[in-house]
């Protein structure tokens, strides 16, 4: 777990980190998370001379962030956990619930790598693929939470399968697991990743870049369907995947540009966060719900 004590202009004034201890179980998680935010507000109140004043929260699964509730987390075991009810109670403040990329999203876009673009689309390549919507500094979850989710986008029908259900979807083809499985495979060693894969690239490997072209024609071809739907200004590329650079960046700009007609081609930039975007984001949850209560 990441968090951080955050200002009320995103400045990250202090950060620590904890295990989840997901091995003793869903209900010591959570209580692992109650301690850790408690153990923060002391910090404040002992090294910054004040306490938070709201708290912020970003889970993995599926939320219910209107009702504070995390639904389902696979890896954590959780269903249906009040999560912000028992926030409140233990820190005696307001506390704000969001999805882990959509909460990585809005901080990219509103003080990162999108920083004053009006609508920006965040895509994290990871394990899987997923998204966030920027749209005028806040972020679209959709009418039922599920806005952009765009590693389900069908890119190849006749793909590989997929734990959603269907055949071919991007992160099957294009997320930092999905080349580590065919770099591995390509190589013939087991122990090989998609970081190796991309060194391979850049000292010329032709199986590599083979490997590595594939991903990206697919990455393209899933993005191109998400710029036509959602036209955003700034594409902002982040995860695993993104720490390649250029390896990535090039090519995926070259690959965009040839799909792309009467779409206008978005600035396609990597993220500048890194792994403390989701804490910076609960930071922001924090201070929107404190700016929603004065305006209420």
């Amino acid at each position: 777990m990441k968090a951080a004590l955050v200002g009320t202009d995103g400045t990250l004034l202090h950060e620590a980190r904890r295990a989840t201890g997901r091995e003793r179980g869903a209900e010591a998680v959570v209580e692992t998370i109650l301690a850790f935010a408690a153990d923060l507000r002391a910090h404040g109140e002992e090294h910054l001379g004040e306490s938070a004043v709201a708290a912020g929260v970003a889970v993995p699964g599926i939320v219910d962030a209107e009702k504070g509730i995390a639904v389902y987390a696979a890896n954590l075991g959780w269903r249906d956990v009040p999560l912000r009810a028992l926030l409140e109670t233990r820190l005696g403040v307001p506390v704000a619930l969001g999805h882990d990329v959509r909460t990585g999203g809005l901080a990219e876009g509103r003080i990162g790598a999108g920083r004053g673009a009006d609508r920006f689309l965040f895509v994290p390549l990871g394990t899987g693929i997923a998204g966030a919507i920027g749209i005028a500094g806040a972020i679209e979850a959709g009418a039922h939470g599920d806005a952009g989710e765009i590693g389900h986008i069908v890119v190849r029908p006749d793909g590989p399968d997929c734990s959603c259900g269907q055949r071919g979807c991007l992160e099957t083809l294009a997320s930092a697991a999905a080349v580590t499985r065919a770099w591995a495979a390509a190589s013939g060693d087991p122990a090989a990743d998609a970081a190796d894969c991309a060194k391979a690239v850049e000292s010329g490997d032709p199986a590599a870049v083979r490997v590595w072209q594939d991903a990206i024609d697919a990455l393209a071809a899933g993005l191109v369907t998400a710029l036509t739907l959602l036209d955003p200004g700034t594409l902002i590329i982040g995860g695993g995947l993104a720490e390649a650079g250029e390896t990535l960046f090039t090519p995926l700009r070259a690959a965009v540009e040839e799909r792309i007609t009467f779409q206008k081609l978005p600035h396609i930039v990597p993220a500048a966060l890194g792994d403390t975007a989701g804490c910076l984001g609960a930071g922001l949850l924090a201070w929107d719900l404190l700016s929603t209560e004065v305006s209420a």
